[in-house]
């Protein structure tokens, strides 16, 4: 099926494979976009190593990534299409335990043997350098953009977020030379050649704080290099994710309008002085809470107004659940 044009500005939410599969928790989220501004949802193609639907990848039963969450793709889409929701393909690139697991060769290893185990959840990363796990992700992304969806969003695109020492006994047995920024950007290169018959965005998820830093965050994302690659660039300015005192806010979370305004006028800032980029930039905002205070429509508007604020027009809110409150779309 053709995909749904992409709107003059996107504003969306996230849509995980549970809720886009039920058909009750389906029509509750196409409500609420036909009563709001919403016109976009982000929903999961592969997440945790899972992909959401019976795939045509001949990989995924052979790993046994498959899930049934999704039982109609065709349906789905063409749910979208009738309430002209623009349909984004989330992919989670490297965190990918299952992959990791049916694949061990390709892996992240350590200095003494065998997988490397992420401390989070104690299950494997896939190496990001390898370029079998690069074709695999690709192959879905194809496939996702032949079934309807109208963009591809790469999220994990990354090395783990982890210690020094950590990283210290971590190897990559495809690296062949490459530093961690120049892997993320290989990856993205040739996911971009790749998909370049279908003419759809091909956009990145990125840390908040590689907005700020003048390298790649010890995690492979390089603002600088990225904006070259990518369509769109999407920062997650969640403000229960920055530390007390970034970007001189004593208490980020408490403040969503100040910290998410600081972050995008630093984005824009950073984008101006690249005249070479290509990317966009549409922000992750925070529809969940985490510590105090909780958030709801009243958080979710400021952190509109400070992307407005910023000159900025699209947007994007993340609620695990995929649960939002009306008014904060409004």
């Amino acid at each position: 099926m053709e995909p749904v044009s992409r709107p003059a500005i996107v504003r969306g939410v996230y849509v995980n494979a549970q809720a886009a599969g039920s058909p009750v928790r389906l029509d509750s989220l196409l409500d609420l976009a036909d009563a709001t501004a919403v016109n976009t949802f982000v929903v999961d193609v592969k997440e945790r190593g899972e992909v959401s639907y019976t795939s045509g990848v001949p990989l995924v039963d052979a790993v046994g990534a498959g899930r049934g969450y999704i039982a109609d793709l065709v349906g789905l889409l063409t749910s979208l299409e009738e309430h002209g929701i623009y349909p984004i393909a989330r992919i989670v690139a490297f965190r990918d335990p299952v992959l990791a697991e049916g694949r061990p060769q390709w892996a992240i290893q350590t200095t003494t043997g065998g997988a490397w185990l992420d401390p989070e959840n104690n299950r494997p990363w896939v190496d990001p350098y390898h370029a079998d796990v690069w074709a695999y992700n690709i192959d879905l992304a194809r496939e996702a953009l032949a079934a309807g969806f109208a963009e591809i969003q790469w999220d994990y695109v990354r090395f783990p977020d982890v210690s020094d020492s950590a990283q210290a006994t971590m190897v990559y047995s495809a690296q062949a030379g490459r530093t961690a920024v120049e892997g993320i950007q290989g990856f993205l290169a040739a996911s971009r050649a790749a998909l370049a018959a279908f003419d759809a965005p091909i956009t990145a998820d990125v840390f908040g704080r590689v907005i700020l830093g003048g390298s790649d965050s010890n995690i492979g994302q390089f603002w600088d290099e990225l904006v070259m690659e990518t369509d769109v660039i999407l920062p997650m300015v969640y403000p229960a994710l920055w530390s007390p005192g970034s970007l001189g806010i004593p208490d980020p979370n408490a403040d969503p309008y100040g910290i998410v305004r600081s972050a995008m006028d630093s984005a824009v800032v950073r984008l101006a002085n690249l005249p070479a980029a290509r990317a966009t930039i549409r922000p992750w905002l925070q529809a969940f809470t985490q510590g105090s205070p909780p958030y709801g429509s009243t958080e979710m508007l400021e952190q509109r107004q400070a992307v407005e604020d910023a000159g900025l027009q699209e947007w994007l809110f993340w609620n695990p659940d995929s649960s939002y409150p009306i008014a904060g779309l409004q």
